[in-house]
């Protein structure tokens, strides 16, 4: 039987004995048991003893050699200027006093600053670094101060807001820096150190974890273009570690911490790091020309998954679900469609939408790549060019979801007219049904379906009017799953909506 703190505390209240008959009544236990027992109870395993010690000195080498590259990155910004004097209000005087003393006393505003503290790695010897876009953000003057306490003023190289990546410059030659690592070959398991100033003033800390999982979507983002491809690991990582190193048993760079998942703003046990596979090509682009050029294809995916793969006629369940082709992209150029499967890119294959999505961005614009995809159940292989993304220009996306039905799944439909257009900004462009109502517990609501979201197709077929999406609908008398394509707030999502009769 489990016992709660205080159910144990009692226990141990109605049970207390003084400190001498405890120890005898322990002591008697020791002695009953006898002596060979006590010995080889109290023996240490000399081989386990050693594995652990190699191990600890084997960690001990990683981090001697990585510490002396990490930074520690000291911003300066300009602040909201919500200060009092921004009001107009006099400093040092209470408000209801001020009425009682002319405009002569009021002193002019002063400019507000903020400080804040995260991490960074040396990428090379003559004074390259890597850290996060949100550590520099904003910033008017970056500080680091290397492992040997030596401050420097660092020059702001370039970002990109798109990785959440930013490179420093510091002037000084012979620096400690760290190779680089490959992030692809990473698996769940292996041993990963994470680098950092946690708090802002533990500086040069180190911690120990594994890879807990690759390939995490960025439940963050607030942009669904943005590469997703994180790094999860149990290695503590706390504010304050955000640009800092996640490092593999070589000591070589494996990703860049950039944010944890915590109720309480602390490590809770998932932190988040940027593959270097993204990152070494971000660097290197901001080095060359301060800036970065996206590959974009212009196209919305969802993860293939065993839940729709079927409807796909695909074997198993890997590769990205085309769910929108924008018009005059690259992809809708090169003949990719709305329902097509994306298997390989230039021969390699695509696990999942992310990783297409990571493989693209990378790219450079002009690149011409092989596309191998899967069309109603047939292999087939198209030519494209990679394209260029631009700021809040449709780019490779990775939104994922799953779900939609009506009646039985727990929604009502209309038609699509203008004045419901106009009230949910429905490009003209969409054409399909839209969602008027969804039950509360209902399998649509399981799905993420909302009023205002607009039904493109079911099961692979056009929603052109809402009596013909209620015909497709309940065709489906046996309880299977339903397969809908989903525009929702300018993206569209293929969601399999599970019927209630499927428990």
């Amino acid at each position: 039987m489990l016992l709660t703190t205080n159910q144990l505390v009692a226990l141990a209240k109605k049970i207390s004995a003084p400190a001498a008959v405890v120890g005898a009544f322990v002591l008697g236990a020791a002695l009953f048991v006898g002596h060979d027992n006590v010995h080889a109870a109290s023996a240490i395993d000399e081989n386990s003893v050693s594995a652990l010690t190699s191990l600890d000195h084997a960690m001990e080498a990683v981090a001697s050699r990585v510490t002396p590259a990490v930074v520690n990155v000291a911003v300066t910004s300009r602040g909201t200027g919500e200060a009092a004097a921004a009001d107009g209000q006099m400093q040092g005087i209470p408000p209801g006093l001020q009425q009682f003393f002319g405009p002569m006393l009021q002193q002019p505003a002063q400019p507000q600053f903020e400080h804040g503290v995260g991490s960074g790695i040396i990428i090379s010897p003559d004074g390259y670094i890597v850290t996060n876009d949100h550590v520099v953000d904003g910033a008017t003057q970056i500080k680091v101060t290397l492992n040997d306490r030596r401050i420097l003023k660092a020059k702001l190289i370039g970002v990109d807001k798109l990785t959440d990546l930013a490179v420093l410059k510091v002037d000084a030659t012979n620096l400690p820096s760290i190779p680089w690592g490959d992030s692809t070959k990473l698996e769940p398991g292996q041993t990963v150190l994470a680098f950092g100033s946690p708090f802002g003033y533990f500086q040069f800390s180190v911690t120990r974890g594994i890879v807990s999982a690759v390939n995490r979507p960025n439940p963050y983002s607030d942009d669904p273009r943005k590469p997703g491809n994180f790094i999860q690991t149990d290695a503590a990582i706390n504010p304050g570690n955000s640009g800092g190193p996640l490092v593999n048993a070589h000591g070589e760079l494996v990703g860049i911490n950039t944010f944890i998942i915590s109720n309480s703003g602390s490590f809770a046990g998932a932190g988040f790091a940027i593959p270097s596979q993204l990152v070494r090509a971000t660097a290197e682009q901001l080095i060359k020309s301060g800036k970065v050029e996206h590959g974009y294809l212009g196209i919305g995916m969802n993860d293939v998954t065993p839940d729709n793969a079927h409807f796909f006629s695909l074997q198993d369940a890997t590769g990205a679900i085309v769910s929108e082709v924008t018009p005059g992209s690259p992809a809708s150029n090169g003949g990719v469609q709305t329902g097509d499967v994306i298997v390989q890119l230039n021969g390699a294959k695509i696990v999942n939408g992310s990783a297409l999505q990571v493989a693209v961005s990378e790219m450079t614009p002009g690149t011409k790549i092989a596309m191998g995809l899967i069309r109603n159940g047939k292999p087939m292989n198209l030519n494209l060019t990679v394209g260029q993304f631009h700021g809040n220009s449709e780019v490779a996306s990775d939104d994922q979801g799953d779900g939609p039905q009506s009646g039985k799944l727990g929604l009502a439909v209309s038609n699509l007219t203008p004045e419901n257009r106009q009230q949910y900004n429905v490009p003209d462009q969409v054409h399909g049904v839209m969602v008027q109502n969804v039950r509360a517990g209902s399998p649509a609501e399981d799905a993420g379906i909302q009023p205002g979201d607009v039904i493109l197709e079911v099961d692979r077929k056009p929603a052109d009017s809402a009596g013909q999406f209620a015909s497709e609908v309940h065709q489906d008398k046996d309880g299977k799953n339903i397969l809908v394509l989903v525009w929702s707030k300018g993206n569209s999502s293929y969601r399999t909506i599970h019927s209630d009769q499927n428990g």
